[in-house]
This record gives structure tokens, sequence and C-alpha cells, in this order.
């Protein structure tokens, strides 16, 4: 797996390359000293994988990636744990805290090991049906609700919360699990957090920030990134 390691540290650049010595189908590639070079360097080798320090001169790591149109898997690597919940709002694999150890990066790696592995065997997964009934259990209540009804989903940390009728349960699987499974012609990717369901979309405004706001027939307002701005405008012709 080509990887790429971008952290301001010499030393801990050093440090990290002799660990991942012991993990051969990491394939170091390049090194970068702060968000613009890794930027400059991801967009040249394409990497499957990041080890990414979070606080670095100029732009720190979620300003970099959130510049990114694909991010590629990501293993932060920090001093500070105050950041690790908001992490996972990226496609992060793990969460290393500083000085890292050879035991602890070999578990971030099965980790990977084991999502990419599993990433595989969902790659045929067949698509549900607009109409599909789907099985949602909560805590002691549940649901059998029709995919259709379902407003939105939104990834809160390891958990995605679904919007239908007045019901907000939990489900413990990923937003990325789930969007493997929805009819792309009707739900939205809207950001990083959140799909829509187009059904459900009145209206579409700019945003102050410049990138477009979908306004729900719940009176809900879902923000669209910059990455998936592109395949708004070609769903609604904008």
């Amino acid at each position: 797996m080509k990887a790429i390691i971008i952290e301001d540290s010499r030393l801990a650049r050093e440090g990290l390359k002799k660990l991942l010595l012991a993990h051969p189908d990491i394939k170091v590639e390049g090194e970068a000293r702060d968000a613009e070079e890794g930027e400059a360097l991801i967009d040249e080798l394409k990497p499957e994988l990041v080890f990414l320090d979070i606080n670095m001169p100029g732009k720190d790591g979620f300003e970099l990636l959130d510049k990114l149109k694909d991010s590629p898997r990501v293993i932060f690597t920090t001093a500070y744990s105050e950041y690790a919940i908001r992490s996972f709002d990226f496609n992060t694999v793990d969460y290393l805290l500083k000085p890292i150890s050879p035991e602890r990066l070999e578990k971030a790696i099965l980790k990977l090991q084991s999502e990419t592995v599993s990433q595989d065997s969902h790659d045929d997964v067949q698509r549900l049906e607009e109409n599909s009934q789907i099985f949602v259990k909560d805590g002691d209540q549940s649901w059998l609700i029709e995919l259709s009804k379902i407003r939105r989903f939104e990834c809160v940390g390891n958990y995605t919360r679904l919007f239908f009728d007045d019901q907000r349960p939990f489900i413990y699987k990923s937003l990325i699990k789930i969007e493997q499974r929805l009819p792309e012609s009707q739900f939205f990717r809207a950001n990083r957090q959140q799909i829509v369901n187009l059904k459900f979309v009145h209206a579409v405004e700019d945003s102050a920030s410049g990138n477009y706001l979908l306004k729900l027939t719940d009176g809900s307002d879902v923000q669209v990134s910059r990455n998936h701005s592109a395949r708004l405008k070609s769903l609604f012709s904008l």
C-alpha cells in the first residue's frame, strides 16, 4: 500500500519510517513537512494512506483534509488527545498518540488491513431500491421503515442517526457502509457527515461560504461541501 508521511518534525518522520520497516506491505513513497507540501505530494503520488500530524506550521492536518477532493485513508499521529473525536469526521483508520509504540502502530495497521478486506468484500454489494424496507433497532425500540421515508442520515462518531417521521434513532453502522447500499439516484452525499434523500429537498440556495445549501421539507438545512457540489450540479442541472 502506497503511503506518505506529513509531519513537521524530522525526528518524528524518521522514527515512524523505522517503525514501518516491520510492515513491508506499507511503502512510504514520500514525506512532507507541512500541509502545503503535503497537499502537493498527495496530488502527485495519489497515496492510499497518509500518516498525518495535526499541529503543524501554517494549516493544520484537518484544514489540509478539508481541501482535498478525494481523501485517502488517514492515520493521525499527534501528541494531543483532544482532537480524537474530530478526527473521525474524516476517512480515519486510527489515531496514534506520540510517542508511537511498535505495538500501537501494529494495531493500527491490522485495523487498516481488516477495513480494506471488508471494503473489497462490499464492492459488489447490491443496492437497495427506493421502496425497500429496512429494519432499525435502537435500544428497546424497533421500526420497519421504507427507505424512501428516511429524510437523511447523519454520522455521529461510530454511529449513524436516521431521520424519519418524528424519529431519530441511532444504528451502529458507518455512513460509508450505508452509502454503499443506497440508491444513488435518490440519496445524495452532501458532506462527510450527511446523506440526504433528494425527495425531501424543496430548495437549493447559495450559502455565505460559496457552497450550496439544501433546504429540507422538515425545516433543516444541510451544507453541501465543495467536494460534492459538482455532483449536485449534475443532479439538478444547476
